[in-house]
């Protein structure tokens, strides 16, 4: 087949050289701890690690985030005819410090019970003075400090490198005294301005429970979102950047760990596992078992397209089948394909689409066109949410709504729920299979668009208002949004946005302000 270059796609990437490792199972995982690993000498047995071929392997789940809450509280003695010797604040004796702390160890049992992400509390401790905190065993093992500023001492906190909320009552009572004086005593440290850059005024909560909670999702989503080790196949790339600059700076910024298994080497694979009578075997009665799944409809042909052929469906599931291999082999759950406009179609025989479908409805985050200019924002939405997420193309907004498109797209956007979705082929090559998912009207999504230069992302969110069916990309919507279209026209940045259900721009905004990147929630704007 001769390589196609779209126009919505950077130049093909010159290949990949075939300077590999030739590595057994212990030494390509071993392999895997280092960034830009080159990896090969991989078969189909060695990656099967002796289990059976009808066994599907789903990815690792989230890890939980580590809380240390500490409740800070004072002990006045009364000295009559004495100036103030205590503080504003409900808790007062040893007696209700143990009383609050017993509320607090309750109140985060039940978030633990109902969150939609995994969070551990440590038990708490209670202190008259955050000095006694800093050598604190616990401390070097927490993600995240809680600090409830029931008292004062509250100032050696801005010495510990930890993220931290600190959690005051008002009319939850018992009052706190932090609820007075956090912003000028310690946000400000008596002074006009910020001067402590780690715990900036959103990490201070009131009262509500709920907006403690949303705080935590964040910071579980960024936990999981730094450090990933992702499988690139073909290679690292950034849409239309110079070469290497883009996964550079994501090495820099998110401490990505790549992982590059070359088309040779994966070719290699496919031929291996389409030999091996039990996998295809499988890959048939997944395929027989996907079409009956109801709302899935087996387009006939269109005027821009032809119907799919089954021999491209059970292509889709070995090609399934070796990259759920492959991540369990590596221990991660992240894959993306490079040059997938062309080279993955010649090697695979099909086109990927629908198997990155798949692959996000079980969990993964695999992504097409190993673009890391906006792969970062996809990894961080997912991990905060705990959904699939949309990796697709704007076109220009007009009029208050945006299309956006993609041959490929996840049927479970809601991590439970099938969407009804077409089969056609790749729209731009009318080969292999892809789905072109109906997502409902009305439904809201988040709509991230991150820069080329990993400095400053936009989000909004947008109600689907249309799914229809043009020669375009296959999985295609149109999005209402708020702010006005001249000033998201004047805003627009990078190339690709993700989309995921739901609103999560207050998530998004808490989080990388941890990473250095800044954060412009248009819905602010009106």
């Amino acid at each position: 087949m001769k390589e196609h270059q779209c126009h919505c796609c950077p130049p093909t990437l010159p290949s990949i050289p075939e300077s590999v490792f030739r590595l057994n199972r212990r030494s390509f995982i071993a392999g895997a701890a280092a960034a830009g690993s080159v990896l090969g000498g991989l078969s189909w047995n060695s990656i099967l690690m002796g289990a059976s071929a009808q066994q599907i392997p789903m990815p690792p789940g989230r890890v939980p985030l580590v809380v240390k809450p500490i409740l800070l509280h004072d002990l006045p003695q009364r000295s009559e005819r004495t100036v103030s010797w205590r503080n504003w604040g409900g808790v007062q004796t040893q007696e209700d410090a143990d009383k609050e702390a017993a509320r607090i160890t309750a109140e985060l049992a039940d978030i633990k019970k109902t969150a939609d992400f995994p969070v551990e509390f440590m038990e708490v401790t209670t202190a008259t003075n955050m000095a006694n905190m800093v050598e604190h065993a616990d401390i070097a093992k927490a993600d995240l400090l809680i600090v409830y500023g029931a008292g004062h001492g509250l100032d050696p906190l801005k010495t510990i490198n930890k993220d931290a909320i600190i959690f005051q009552r008002w009319k939850s009572g018992p009052v706190y005294l932090q609820y007075e004086i956090v912003s000028p005593r310690f946000l400000r440290q008596h002074t006009d301005g910020q001067q402590v850059p780690h715990i900036q005024p959103e990490d201070v909560v009131t009262d509500s429970l709920d907006e403690l909670t949303w705080r935590l999702r964040s910071l579980c989503g960024l936990k999981n979102a730094k450090n990933t080790k992702i499988i690139t196949i073909g290679g690292a790339g950034g849409w239309a950047q110079p070469a290497g600059s883009v996964p550079k700076r994501v090495e820099e910024v998110w401490g990505y760990q790549f992982l590059d298994i070359s088309y040779p080497e994966l070719g290699k694979l496919l031929e291996e596992a389409k030999a091996d009578a039990a996998t295809m075997t499988v890959a048939a009665a997944r395929t027989d078992e996907y079409l009956k799944i109801p709302g899935t409809i087996l387009e006939p042909a269109t005027p821009f397209s032809q119907p799919v052929t089954r021999e491209f469906l059970v292509n889709c599931f070995v090609l399934d089948k070796v990259f759920r291999q492959l991540m369990l082999e590596a221990g991660c759950r992240n894959l993306t394909i490079n040059s997938c406009m062309g080279t993955i179609m010649e090697v695979s025989k099909t086109a990927a689409c629908l198997t990155l479908s798949t692959l996000n409805d079980d969990g993964y985050l695999v992504f097409c066109e190993s673009d890391f200019v906006v792969i970062p924002s996809g990894v961080l939405l997912a991990n905060i949410t705990g959904k699939p997420v949309f990796l697709c193309n704007p076109c220009f907004p007009h009029e208050q709504f945006l299309t956006f498109a993609h041959c490929t797209g996840p049927r479970k956007m809601d991590g439970k729920k099938l969407e009804q979705t077409r089969l056609v082929r790749h729209y731009e090559s009318d080969f292999g299979a892809a789905p072109k998912v109906e997502y409902p009207n009305g439904t809201l999504f988040s709509a991230i668009s991150p820069d080329f230069e990993s400095k400053s992302w936009f989000g909004m969110t947008g109600e689907v208002i249309d799914a229809p069916h043009r020669p375009i990309c296959t999985t295609q919507i149109d999005l209402r949004y708020k702010c006005p279209s001249s000033v998201l026209a004047e805003r627009m940045h990078g190339f690709h946005w993700m989309l995921g259900y739901g609103d999560y721009l207050k998530e998004m905004g808490y989080a990388l302000r941890r990473v250095g990147i800044a954060w412009d929630n248009l819905d602010k704007i009106s």
